[in-house]
């Protein structure tokens, strides 16, 4: 090959050299401003978590430093929701726990739900104020406290409403759908079979038989004397016993407040500056992370959802 042939590769080679070490030398620069980016957001997010762990020391304008937890009870009560029991009784428990709570609001905008699941919320309640004999909890209606929301309040030592808001519903109900006519128009026969004469009991798809119906209102009359049994224990002598009062109505707050449903009007905030005597409000609610919440949304969530709607094994709701 002669000279002339081996000066061009010879600059071919020195430019493919050139962008080589430009190609490493950038890769080298992302790969230390990656580093330090990555070092900034670690020490950003560790400064906030040591904000967050001395927020609870922080002054909240008394001597004593305390602040009221808050736990909000937010939306229909029942197992893979929101306002689960677990989620609820896991964010009293860590207010109660904090060494700088001084008093606890259950903070409530809900229409009820599972009686289950706010009887054990009802009973955790009671147990950790026998634990934290120092710590009082007060219940704050929001827009509406009824039904099995009413329920969890009742464990407080004291209710606090809005004049407008919602309160009662003091009664047990189990709904769904018939679809025997549409079966019947559409030419579709249902086929059952059950191993106890009983086990297709309220089944949406069967013709309702009289015997059900009286059992099944045996079954609710027992829930809702469970229901003013807990009404009574929680509110005492400040209860008003009235005609309606435990029929499933709702009152306005003003009125909750009259028939010793309630025991005076404020909000969060007033009851933690005039009550408390804590004015800081620090949030305890607990929602789980973002994996619990996305496989209560696709999984018991959505078959709870499912099975309410079409009436389909649905149980008694205090709502």
């Amino acid at each position: 090959m002669d000279e002339s042939n081996q000066k061009p590769m010879s600059w071919e080679r020195d430019l493919l050299r050139k962008l080589a070490t430009q190609s490493l030398a950038e890769q080298r620069r992302a790969r230390r401003w990656g580093i330090f980016f990555k070092l900034l957001t670690f020490a950003y997010l560790a400064l906030l978590l040591v904000l967050w762990k001395a927020d609870g020391l922080l002054d909240t304008g008394l001597s004593t430093g305390k602040h009221t937890a808050v736990v909000k009870v937010e939306g229909l009560i029942g197992p893979g929701q929101k306002a689960s029991a677990d989620n609820i009784i896991k964010g009293l428990r860590d207010a109660f726990e904090d060494k700088s709570t001084k008093g606890v609001i259950l903070r409530i905008d809900s229409p009820g739900g599972s009686p289950v699941q706010a009887g054990y919320v009802n009973d955790e309640i009671r147990r950790l104020k026998k634990k934290y004999k120092d710590i009082p909890v007060y219940a704050v209606a929001t827009d509406v406290c009824a039904s099995g929301a009413y329920f969890m309040a009742v464990a407080a030592d004291e209710i606090y409403v809005d004049k407008a808001s919602l309160v009662g519903s003091i009664g047990v109900l189990i709904n769904g759908f018939g679809f025997t006519g549409a079966m019947e128009k559409l030419g579709v026969e249902r086929r059952l079979l059950t191993a106890g004469k009983n086990k297709g009991l309220f089944d949406p798809f069967s013709p309702l038989r009289g015997q059900d119906v009286d059992y099944l209102q045996g079954v609710l009359g027992e829930l809702h004397a469970q229901f003013i049994a807990q009404v009574k224990e929680g509110r005492g002598d400040r209860l008003k016993e009235t005609d309606g009062l435990f029929s499933g109505l709702l009152w306005s707050g003003e009125r909750a407040v009259e028939l010793g449903l309630a025991d005076g009007l404020g909000s969060s905030s007033y009851v933690a500056r005039e009550l408390v005597g804590a004015e800081k409000l620090v949030d305890f609610t607990y929602e789980g992370d973002l994996v619990e919440r996305l496989a209560e949304r696709l999984g018991a969530g959505a078959s709870s959802e499912a099975a309410h709607i079409l009436g389909i094994g649905a149980g008694p709701n205090l709502m």
